[in-house]
């Protein structure tokens, strides 16, 4: 035995093909799923009893237990992924959840319930499949080899296939052959739900323009203005590009805008906000919070920092323009990022949890109209949010409106199961050409199998990971910044 092949034997006695996808549920059910709880931590129902002032519902610590059964006579029990197959039932574990309930300040009952159920990737942590030795394996009726990263819902093997995905959070700036502006700079910024596209031009006029939600090209120069860095000099100061010029024509044509009020009324009044001025301008300062960079922050005090990166984004832009760096290749895997089933479940819970949260309100309202005055226990429907999240494992008919998330793995042999679970899908259409985007590109190697995709309309928008390819979870940004520290990085305050 050569000494590569010992190598390589040695790699896969440690390593699983799917180990990627099991280490992001793994933190989905560690982390991402106590985030989206937090999100929508407290609850504040409409409709109350006119007798009290306050009332609040709050969802606080999340658990998820290990699969389990109940039979017939309401007995619990643990189930094992054979047994799921063979009674074709799923392989899914409870959600359970603290919730509590206030009046006027004042906690009224705690108690801790279940929300509904999930179902659980095998081999992950909280399968029972989970570090068991290969004889375990065996005796519990499973093959040794079968490397998991998939579902059982109603006893038919399911996997979550990858999609492929621009990067959020980072300007791309891209060449127009046709338009009013030749270079367009586009950034989707990613926050819980929200995904908000925003758009950097420049015009005829020579005038940067900037374009998100509601706010259709409305000047840079004065959205930096109206989120707190007013001084012109300040700006330039940060804008920092040798390319003077272009940046004292967008100035002094905002010259005479010197507060925040001024700025945002300007912005309120081009996107046709027509009340009274304090109210068009508390509107101005929410959609600015709301919907500008929301992956920056939604609070007030995250306004300057947006200021500070939108004149980042306008050196970028400027630079880029007048030909110093060049343009952004959507194509570089660099400028992608892979969704895997933590990712593609984190989606899926996030809009279910709202909707469950809409019922209990429902609920709750209902029975508070009839003169009552109902116990939080009552009101929450946990067979909603099972059902609609076994609804969408089911059909692969995910969030977004986007269809075979979820597919049936092709069992007909071992090689075909290895290759579909680790397929990458492009959403990308298939009937149109982007000749670009289905080509073979440089930075695939050792990423993406080169050989492994379609022939026909799919070609090169379904690949598969290359077979030693290793995908590393989301990095916390606290680790980042603390290390740029250690390297003389000064945080701007």
């Amino acid at each position: 035995m050569s000494r590569r092949d010992i190598l390589i034997k040695k790699y896969f006695e440690e390593n699983s093909f799917v180990n990627s996808d099991i280490e992001s549920f793994n933190a989905f059910i560690e982390t991402e799923l106590q985030k989206i709880i937090d999100e929508n931590g407290t609850i504040l129902p409409t409709i109350i009893p006119h007798t009290i002032d306050e009332f609040k519902i709050k969802f606080e610590k999340v658990t998820v237990g290990k699969p389990e059964i109940t039979e017939a006579d309401g007995s619990k029990r643990s189930i094992y992924p054979i047994e799921a197959r063979l009674r074709k039932i799923s392989y899914s574990a409870p959600i359970y959840i603290e919730a509590s309930s206030h009046v006027d300040g004042i906690q009224r009952e705690s108690f801790k319930t279940l929300i509904g159920t999930i179902p659980i990737m095998l081999k992950s942590k909280n399968c029972h499949l989970n570090n068991l030795s290969k004889e375990e394996l065996i005796e519990k009726g499973e093959d040794p080899t079968d490397p998991g990263g998939y579902f059982i819902v109603n006893g038919t093997e399911r996997v979550l296939i990858s999609i492929e995905d621009l990067a959020p959070n980072k300007m791309l700036v891209e060449e127009n052959k046709t338009g009013i502006s030749k270079y367009t700079g586009k950034l989707f910024s990613e926050y819980g739900s929200y995904k908000i596209p925003h758009t950097i031009e420049k015009m005829k006029d020579d005038i940067f323009y900037l374009t998100f939600t509601r706010v259709k090209r409305i000047p840079i120069i004065i959205i930096i203005k109206a989120l707190g860095l007013v001084k012109d000099e300040e700006i330039m100061g940060f804008i920092d590009s040798e390319f003077k010029d272009e940046l004292f024509i967008n100035l002094y044509e905002f010259v005479n805008f010197k507060t925040e009020e001024e700025s945002l009324d300007y912005i309120a009044k081009k996107i046709g906000i027509t009340q009274a001025k304090e109210i068009r301008i508390e509107r101005m300062k929410e959609i600015l919070d709301k919907y500008l960079l929301p992956h920056l922050g939604t609070a007030p005090e995250d306004r300057i920092f947006k200021a500070y990166n939108l004149c980042k984004l306008i050196k970028r832009y400027v630079a880029l323009s007048n030909g110093k760096i060049q343009t952004d290749d959507k194509d570089h895997y660099m400028n992608k990022r892979l969704k895997l089933s933590g990712v593609l479940l984190a989606d899926l819970f996030r809009v279910n949890l709202k909707i469950l949260i809409g019922d209990l309100l429902y609920n709750f309202q209902r029975i508070v109209k009839r003169g009552k005055f109902p116990s939080i226990k009552v009101i929450i429907r946990d067979k909603l949010l099972t059902q609609r999240i076994y609804s969408s494992m089911a059909t692969g008919n995910w969030v977004g409106g986007r269809k075979g998330i979820s597919q049936r793995i092709q069992r007909l042999n071992n090689l075909e199961t290895l290759s579909h679970l680790q397929r990458v899908v492009s959403p990308l259409s298939t009937s149109q050409e982007n000749f670009e985007a289905r080509a073979l590109h440089s930075t695939h190697l050792g990423r993406l199998c080169p050989i492994e995709t379609p022939e026909g309309t799919n070609i090169g928008l379904r690949k598969n990971l290359a077979l030693l390819a290793n995908i590393t979870q989301e990095v916390n940004e606290d680790k980042i910044i603390k290390t740029l520290k250690t390297l003389g990085a000064k945080t701007i305050r």
